[in-house]
């Protein structure tokens, strides 16, 4: 799949929409769309097969089940972030080369408001299995972290672990709360005030 590389992070705006017009890749995009708007359980395969402009047969022809479909989603959006990260530098100072990709990924995700939905509704609603969203993005983080430690980035006095997760809630951790304080400041806000933009760290 042709997708536009890190190196221009708001190209991906259009990566998973628009590139691959196939029906196997309209039904998956339609079930991204979907599942970030009303979850897994709340969208049926007539309605994916109806938003994509397709029959159900065809559906499961090429994904068999929700699943098989929930599976090549998240594909889609791990890839998504391996080819943000990919053309990042892996040398310089910490704060350079952390910084560029939680950079990179932030503007992927601004870019991409369907996958920030997806990603906040399968994070914080979804059941927790393995092999889901989390694992895979998680399992790619410390792949990434390795990488990182290998080369002399990050610190090695603290597991790959811990790394995995601060990394995980440094990058995510704004897009999956802001809702949480729109949502605050509209119900007990005074009219016209805004909510304030969270910053999410760690503690180092």
């Amino acid at each position: 799949m042709d997708r536009t590389k890190a190196s221009n992070p708001a190209g991906l705006s259009t990566a998973w929409s628009s590139n691959d017009l196939t029906s196997k890749a309209r039904i998956r995009n339609a079930a991204l769309t979907l599942f970030a708007q009303q979850g897994e359980d709340g969208t049926s395969m007539r309605a994916i097969a109806t938003a994509a402009g397709v029959t159900v047969g065809l559906v499961t022809h090429h994904y068999g089940t929700k699943d098989g479909l929930r599976e090549a989603v998240d594909t889609l959006v791990v890839e998504l972030f391996a080819d943000t990260l990919a053309a990042l530098p892996n040398e310089g100072g910490p704060r350079r080369v952390l910084g560029l990709r939680d950079e990179a990924v932030a503007g992927m995700l601004h870019a991409n408001p369907t996958i920030v939905d997806y990603l906040r509704r399968s994070l914080l609603h979804g059941p927790g299995r393995p092999a889901d969203i989390l694992s895979r993005l998680a399992a790619l983080t410390a792949e990434q972290t390795r990488v990182l430690r290998d080369a002399g980035v990050v610190s090695t006095d603290r597991s790959v672990t811990e790394q995995t997760v601060t990394t995980i809630v440094r990058q995510l951790g704004r897009q999956l709360l802001q809702p949480l304080a729109n949502r605050i400041v509209d119900e007990f806000g005074e009219p016209g005030e805004n909510a304030p933009e969270l910053y999410v760290g760690v503690k180092s």
